[in-house]
This record gives structure tokens, sequence and C-alpha cells, in this order.
């Protein structure tokens, strides 16, 4: 099911759920110029959905964020109407790396939370799914994240070889097996495939 109607009580109808597209499982990272890479935050994926002037910050199933993450949802109170993002809550600990186990325990602690945004899929009430990963990249950037702040951020695509990022992220001590399990390798040409596995890949499954 790629989409879902939602009526969340608050009079958000004009907009559906979209299931988010996931990434598939592999035993090597592709390589070339082709390929968008970014650090796996080991988070939470997240949609922030805004239309009617309110925003709903919904989980991967489609349970509701808001309460469990109200700085976020202050922070994504800029939206765009009828407009639909993709991201990640990830909890950082004092050195500033992700820590899915200070997530997991999020409220019992004063962990910082950060919501980080990696794609576009509705923009002012335009459906963009059908566009290039480069394209929805640029939209992001020049239309949605300037109206936001903190603790909203860009997940950043690291222009960089694989041959020299795996170095980089094994001396980042970031949690995982491998260094190859921290990136995450997207399709710049890709479309949006909700509730699929396809165009992300990354390093091992867990």
């Amino acid at each position: 099911m790629a989409l879902a109607s939602v009526d969340y009580g608050l009079g958000l109808s004009n907009l559906k759920f979209i299931e988010p597209m996931l990434l598939a499982p592999a035993t090597a990272l592709p390589e070339g110029p082709n390929w968008a890479y970014e650090v796996k935050l080991d988070g939470y994926r997240a949609l922030a959905i805004k239309t009617n002037g309110k925003v709903q910050l919904r989980s991967r199933n489609d349970k509701n964020f808001n309460t469990r993450y109200p700085v976020i949802l202050r922070a994504l109170a800029g939206l765009p109407d009828d407009t639909i993002v993709a991201g990640e809550v990830v909890a950082l600990d004092d050195a500033g790396r992700p820590s899915f186990n200070l997530l997991q325990n999020f409220g019992s602690s004063m962990t910082s939370v950060v919501y980080y945004v990696f794609d576009v899929m509705v923009l002012n009430g335009r459906d963009v799914m059908s566009e290039q990963l480069s394209a929805r990249r640029k939209l992001l950037q020049q239309q949605v994240l300037p109206m936001l702040h903190e603790p909203v951020r860009e997940s950043l695509i690291l222009e960089a070889s694989l041959a020299d990022l795996i170095p980089a992220v094994r001396a980042q001590g970031l949690e995982g097996s491998s260094p190859s399990d921290r990136i995450a390798a997207t399709s710049r040409d890709i479309a949006r495939a909700p509730g699929r596995r396809c165009g992300s890949i990354r390093g091992r499954s867990s």
C-alpha cells in the first residue's frame, strides 16, 4: 500500500500519508558519480506533513510523533502548507554523534534530538515524487529548509568518493560493526518509490 487516507482529527484531510522508501540491504556499496552518499543515522524515520496550516510528525508506521518530539514539531511550523518531507529523528550524544541507544531512552535524560530532512515528496500541493532525487534535493534546499529552524537540519550528501568516505567515517567513531554500515547510497536519478526497497542501498543488513 503506497498511499493511505489521513485524518488525524485536526482537519488534515488534504494530503495523504506516504510510506517511506526503505534502504535495501546489500553486501557492498555501489560506486560512481551517479550515487549520492549520506551517513546512515540510526534514528526513527518520520514524515512531516503540513496542511490547513497544521503540522503532523508521523512515524514510518503512521504513528503520531507530535507529543513525543514537541521541539521538532515547533521547528517545523514554517513548513510550506500542503507539503510533505521525509527525514529521520536522531538523538545526539555529547560529542554530536548519532546514538540509537540514547534515542530509545529519550525522555529519561537531557538528550538532544534532531530531525534530519533528506527528501520532499509533496511541495505546495504538487506531487514531486516522479522527479529525480537531485531535483527534489534542490527543491528541499531552496524552498523548504530556509523556512525551518533548529533542530531541523538537512541530511547532507557527502560529496566525496567512497574510498575517501570510509576512512573518514571510521575516524568519527560512529556506531556500527564496520564503516560501510554507516553509509547509505542512493541513485541521484531515482524517483521516489513509496514503500519499496529500491534505489537506496546500505553496506550490510542489520
